[in-house]
């Protein structure tokens, strides 16, 4: 498990790490989601020695991190660091060999990654020649040649298109199966319902959610999704109703009690069809934009 303890950062007296601490549990895939400029970029410099906290610690399995832990790290930066006038496998494998691998070794490695991300007839392109979401693959490819221990992925996804998407989620499965500590950043919501097991949520530096999937779902209210037959304005005036959005015949509400609920439905049977009325299971995208209010 990767800890983080009460880290503080600024930069000339602004604060753009708050006292944050949270957990990087092994075995999960962690999403870490945030506005820009909400501190994640920091938070992961700091990870891997890059930056300095100004107080608080990091620490793996309880140990802290030392210039001899983070060698197994894997490390994908915001700002991508490859070389584009070389071929992709040379830069591979001179990469590999940086981390200890044989040349033999690195080689067959780089050629198992480029090959789930469909690139291993690219192997001899120069980087400059692929596309934007191609460098991005060779990218994170970069980032796991030497079986890392521990896996810090910078926005991964940004760039790919679906099949990349898939082969990425593929590969960081893998890891968190092997029980990899995995932490990544994504704007993409979507993916979140669909990849993370535990969602760290951080806004102005500061953390707000630090949960397993599952809790974070059980900590919002129980929710209902009415299709009616006629305007749901209606609701708006019901005791024991709380609407979270009407759009015409449909509507998403919390209600104070089951026996609310079945009141409600009762009226509606009585106004007219009705369609749906189910209770609600929010996506983690949802529950994202509900924390951050």
């Amino acid at each position: 498990m990767l800890e983080l303890y009460h880290v503080s950062r600024s930069f000339a007296q602004n604060p753009v790490l708050n006292d944050i601490s949270f957990t990087v549990p092994g075995g999960a895939l962690t999403g870490f989601v945030g506005a820009n400029g909400a501190g994640k970029t920091t938070t992961m410099r700091i990870i891997m020695g890059l930056l300095s906290a100004d107080s608080g610690s990091v620490t793996l399995n309880g140990q802290p991190l030392t210039g001899a832990t983070r060698p197994n790290f894997g490390y994908m930066p915001e700002e991508r660091g490859l070389y584009p006038k070389q071929p992709v496998i040379d830069q591979l494998v001179y990469l590999g060999q940086l981390h200890g691998l044989s040349r033999s070794g690195a080689r067959k490695r780089a050629m198992e990654l480029l090959a789930r991300f469909g690139l291993d007839d690219r192997a001899k392109s120069k980087l400059e020649s692929l596309s934007l979401g191609n460098q991005q693959r060779v990218q994170v490819t970069a980032a796991l040649l030497h079986e890392p221990d521990v896996l810090i992925l910078d926005e991964p996804f940004s760039g790919l298109d679906p099949i990349a998407v898939d082969a990425m989620s593929s590969i960081l499965r893998d890891y968190a199966a092997r029980g990899v500590p995995v932490l990544f950043s994504s704007h993409q919501l979507d993916l979140l319902d669909v990849l993370v097991d535990h969602l760290v949520i951080i806004q102005d530096g500061r953390i707000l959610a630090d949960s397993s999937a599952d809790e974070l779902r059980a900590t919002q209210a129980s929710r209902h999704r009415l299709s009616l037959g006629s305007d749901t304005g209606w609701l708006r005036s019901e005791p024991g109703v709380t609407v979270i959005d009407i759009s015409g015949h449909e509507a998403l509400v919390n209600f104070d009690s089951e026996s609310d609920a079945q009141r409600v439905l009762a009226t509606a049977m009585s106004r007219g069809p009705v369609a749906e009325f189910a209770v609600h299971r929010p996506s983690l995208a949802d529950i994202y934009r509900e924390i951050i209010k």
